[in-house]
């Protein structure tokens, strides 16, 4: 999401870009204000289809005297769904204006092989693009909100199932720890949800969103998942939806 965000804004004025990153619990702890002489890029990554549920409250604490607002989500291939209208309406609830929204493609949160290495050269070849229709935009005097794609009801978060085809709640899955761990605690640092006990790796404090971030950070891979329905469920998104996908854009 960072290279996404900080390489569109780079497109417009290097700087005055305040970057805020608001991953780690730290950086959701203050409500953040917008002036209507801000431009705001808003990137958040696609969970199921959806928003994060565990960003909304910030997300909603977020509020503009009519920025305007580039909204931004990164999925892994799969589909975006409804995530991009999502995150356009609560822009919008919170008094900014929306001018432009885009839907690119990152490293699946389950995968090292499902949309690897990407956003790439081509997603930021695009993404220079979208960052020209943008500018031409706002030097045109428009501040019409884009019509998004997406379900007004908002669909469901995507349910995975099992081999025999029947939907399974992954939410609960945590990921194990094995004798590798040479406890550098680097997961303690990168966990989004501050849920890695820092004394003891293999203990879970608070829920696992998993994002993936401690398994691929991990020196020694000493981070695993082993749920059977998890496993197949990562199996079904290599396979099923290898496919590349490309971005999409809304002016």
């Amino acid at each position: 999401m960072e290279k996404l965000a900080y390489e569109l804004a780079k497109h417009f004025n290097e700087k005055t870009i305040n970057y805020i990153d608001f991953t780690l619990p730290s950086g959701r702890k203050e409500a953040l204000h917008f002036s209507d002489n801000d431009i705001v890029i808003l990137a958040v990554p696609v969970y199921a289809g959806r928003v994060p549920n565990v960003l909304l409250k910030f997300l909603n604490s977020m509020k503009a005297d009519g920025a305007k607002a580039v909204a931004l989500v990164l999925y892994g291939n799969r589909d975006y769904d409804d995530a991009l209208l999502e995150l356009t309406d609560i822009l919008r609830i919170n008094g900014f204006k929306t001018i432009a929204a885009g839907a690119f493609i990152g490293e699946h949160s389950f995968s090292k092989l499902l949309a690897k290495g990407r956003p790439d050269e081509r997603d930021l070849e695009k993404l220079s693009v979208f960052a020209k229709q943008i500018y031409d935009k706002l030097s045109s005097g428009k501040e019409n909100e884009p019509l998004v794609a997406g379900t007004k009801e908002y669909r469901d978060y995507y349910k995975p199932k099992d081999k025999n085809g029947n939907p399974v709640d992954i939410r609960k899955v945590t990921p194990k720890t094995n004798l590798d761990c040479i406890n550098c605690k680097l997961c303690v640092s990168l966990c989004p949800m501050g849920s890695i006990d820092s004394n003891d790796v293999s203990i879970l404090n608070n829920i696992c969103i998993k994002c993936g971030a401690c398994i691929k950070a991990c020196p020694v891979n000493a981070k695993y998942y082993d749920d059977e329905n998890y496993l197949h469920h990562k199996y079904e998104l290599e396979t099923i939806f290898a496919e590349r996908k490309e971005p999409v854009v809304f002016l």
